[in-house]
């Protein structure tokens, strides 16, 4: 048994997208902030409409898989194959770009908090051009388990043994084979999680404090882990609440523009072609 360590921590940095949405990139601010095969993951949080009503209108992606997981609020998904999507509180979005998509998240609230997460997972090349595909999956169907001292673990994709009991979230498996846990930890509670050997794993921290292996995580932080079988997390005195996340690399080089993320600088060029040609989203 081998406990993973934090490598290295990242701050998470403000900014805005979509249609001038505030929040804060936890991963990928620029190309050395990924860690394969994970590109992105941004957070956002506020009870100012004015810093999300205007939503994500309509865009492109290629090459990549976006997943939009809603802790408060009330969002919708369109898309250009006719899927749509009413993200409530509790519920994950899990959109497979492919070959191409174009989509809007727009919010269903004029006030009150909107938060939640985006986190964008790369595809193999040999998947980057296959069909688009999208997921609606509801709250009531993300399995959870009740830890013995109060806390809570909730998978959102992957499978994970703990305490005896088996958790298979309803996205598992693929190429990446990604873990995706929203943890609970009430103040000063503990839990060991296994973790596949050779993932890459990191933790985002964004209520109260969390130890891994005597290093204290703060808030708005993100823990990149070193290898092992296993992470051991230890909350502080006002609790904690983090993401954690691990998956397969894909050891492939990235080349990214924006919303399309491909292998070489030909496959972005093409796909940008594609786009102001409207041919994006045509099959193959």
């Amino acid at each position: 048994m081998k406990d993973r360590q934090v490598l290295h921590t990242i701050r998470a940095m403000e900014t805005s997208d979509g249609a001038g949405v505030r929040l804060k990139r936890a991963l990928g601010q620029n190309p050395a902030v990924r860690l394969d095969p994970f590109l992105m993951l941004d957070a956002f949080s506020s009870d100012n409409p004015d810093d999300y009503i205007a939503g994500f209108p309509p865009h492109p992606h290629r090459g990549f898989e976006t997943v939009t997981y809603l802790v408060e609020g009330h969002m919708r998904h369109r898309d250009h194959l006719g899927n749509e999507g009413d993200l409530q509180q509790g519920g994950v979005q899990w959109m497979t770009a492919g070959r191409g998509i174009i989509h809007e998240e727009m919010p269903q609230q004029e006030d009150g908090l909107l938060r939640g997460f985006q986190l964008w997972i790369n595809l193999p090349a040999a998947e980057k051009m296959k069909p688009a595909d999208y997921r609606d999956i509801q709250d009531r169907e993300i399995p959870r388990l009740d830890l013995p001292t109060g806390g809570q673990i909730k998978a959102i994709a992957g499978k994970v043994d703990l305490a005896g009991e088996s958790l298979t979230a309803p996205v598992h498996g693929g190429s990446t084979d990604p873990l995706y846990l929203d943890v609970i930890l009430r103040p000063g509670e503990s839990v060991t999680i296994p973790l596949t050997p050779g993932y890459n794993a990191f933790l985002y921290l964004f209520e109260g404090a969390v130890t891994v292996a005597e290093e204290t995580v703060a808030v708005d932080h993100v823990a990149v882990l070193t290898d092992g079988d296993r992470v051991t997390l230890a909350a502080g005195r006002d609790g904690a609440r983090l993401l954690l996340l691990a998956g397969r690399p894909l050891g492939e080089p990235v080349a990214q523009y924006g919303p399309f993320v491909m292998n070489t600088q030909e496959e972005l060029e093409q796909a940008l072609q594609d786009y102001r040609n409207g041919t994006l989203t045509e099959p193959a």
